[in-house]
């Protein structure tokens, strides 16, 4: 059966991981990117330049800004060998590319692990295909302000301690822990704080943690899934920095699947964000509930059931001032026998649920070229506005890289990984980079799109194990910067 996810293994050494920006010209000779921000056609990223630390803010409300300087961030997976089959051993770490007046600054950077994250070991009899000791994936790992001290914080939920037995559940804990911010970005080894869950979800904790603004107050607030599946469970801050909440709710159901949340508006402008609740799916288009979100009362307990789809996204889709979400075909299918297809209304579509709650609104996906399609699908949705309309378009992945759906219009956007990596060629339907999302880092009223490439099966079938990034200059042929990810064993 088909699934997105991978499995990881136990790394055999200690690694230590550099984030490396690079400039230069391209394998074809074009001109390449520039890590300093301007605006060159795009290319192969070249060679590798010096890290900085980054410049002490004085407080922001964007929870991307983690040193609070007033410019964007991006965090970034990281790979101890990019492209390894995960059960030889794959490691992962978190890096931060930090943000400039010019847009991001690859040259500023800085690499954390589990012990930088200050959390406890990971699970005492980790199973087969687990990761290193020191090893953190960026899937676990959210952004958000909890104590309102204008310095967005790092959270982390992952497995740590010895399993536990919660009903008929046994797991090890799974509890969100916070590292604090400060002007100078999260500090090292500052040891984490560990949030209060309520106690019906105490003991095992929760998984698939995002951050929002439930209740539109202007505090970042955090949601997850009870791991002993009793509910899901909300933190509405702002919180202590002894990790209380403000309040939690667990009226909201639990459901087998992830949580998806609508953005924070970097600007601090308090606006309430909606919940999505993705059913668990194994390649075939799976269902979606919405929880609304209402300013001063929070999350909605009646869920609005929406189309199947693996592949979503919030944003204001129409111009009308108001929050929509996207759902649609991510092109994954079940290779179960008989399981290979999706009904006429999923297959090939993605609809959009206006905010206003107008009827909804269809659109038929870029089809397939000719014997590229695969059960695994080309990846998932983004909303993004890089004409600064204020209108969000939705930025679909395709076999061949990605497509901006904005009404009418339709813009192909296009990256390819290098021809030859790690000593081997790369295939060439395996070449195209895949969006990741997008983001206004130069602060320009512009988004920049944000797409992605890695060598290997891994990423040509999973999209996972991403090694060089483009941030583009809208939906041209030339970027704002690119980097690529190395990876270096230490010892």
């Amino acid at each position: 059966m088909a699934s997105r996810s991978t499995s990881h293994a136990l790394a055999a050494c200690a690694l230590c991981l550099v984030l490396v920006p690079l400039t230069g010209c391209g394998p074809d000779g074009g001109e390449a990117s520039s890590s300093k921000g301007g605006t060159p056609a795009a290319g192969q990223p070249g060679a590798p330049t010096e890290s900085r630390a980054p410049s002490r803010g004085k407080g922001s409300k964007d929870p991307d800004d983690l040193n609070g300087d007033g410019h964007r961030d991006l965090v970034v997976p990281l790979f101890a060998k990019p492209g390894q089959d995960p059960a030889e051993g794959a490691d992962e770490r978190v890096g931060v590319v930090y943000g400039s007046a010019k847009g991001l600054d690859p040259a500023t950077r800085t690499v954390l692990g589990r012990r930088d994250l200050g959390l406890p070991g990971p699970p005492a009899n980790p199973p087969v295909g687990a990761v290193g000791r020191d090893s953190v994936s960026a899937e676990d790992v959210v952004t958000a302000d909890l104590d309102g001290d204008g310095f967005a914080d790092v959270v982390t939920t992952a497995p740590s301690g010895e399993r536990v037995e919660d009903g008929n559940i046994s797991a090890p804990p799974s509890t969100p822990y916070v590292l604090w911010g400060g002007p100078d970005g999260p500090r090292k080894g500052a040891g984490a704080t560990r949030l209060r869950l309520p106690e019906s979800a105490s003991k095992l904790g929760v998984t698939s943690a995002v951050r929002g603004d439930f209740d539109g107050d202007g505090h970042h607030d955090l949601a997850g899934l009870a791991q002993n599946q009793s509910a899901t469970v909300v933190l509405y801050g702002p919180f202590t920095r002894s990790g209380e909440p403000k309040r939690t709710d667990t009226a909201l159901p639990y459901m087998d699947g992830d949580l998806a949340a609508d953005a924070i508006d970097p600007s601090g402008k308090a606006r309430a964000t909606s919940l999505l609740v993705h059913a668990v799916s194994d390649g075939e288009q799976s269902g979606n509930t919405l929880y609304p979100a209402r300013r001063g009362t929070g999350l909605s307990a009646e869920g609005r059931k929406l189309r199947g789809g693996n592949a979503h996204a919030f944003g204001d889709f129409d111009g009308d001032g108001q929050r929509d979400v996207a759902v649609g075909d991510d092109g994954g299918r079940n290779d179960e026998p008989g399981e290979g297809t999706e009904p006429q209304d999923v297959d090939g579509k993605l609809t959009v649920y206006p905010g206003s709650g107008g009827a909804p609104v269809a659109h038929e996906l870029p089809e397939a070229p000719k014997g590229a399609r695969t059960d695994y699908g080309p990846g998932g949705f983004a909303a993004a506005d890089p004409d600064g309309d204020g209108r969000d378009g939705i930025l679909v992945a395709t076999y061949e890289g990605a497509t901006l759906i904005d009404g009418d219009r339709r813009t192909p956007v296009t990256r390819q990984g290098p021809a030859k990596a790690g000593g081997e060629k790369t295939p060439k339907k395996w070449r195209h980079a895949r969006p990741a999302g997008a983001a206004d880092f130069d602060g320009d009223g512009k988004d920049e799109l944000i797409l992605n490439w890695g060598s290997g099966t891994l990423f040509g079938l999973y999209g996972e194990q991403p090694t060089h990034w483009w941030i583009t200059d809208g939906t041209g042929s030339r970027d704002k910067t690119s980097f690529t990810t190395t990876e270096f064993v230490s010892r």
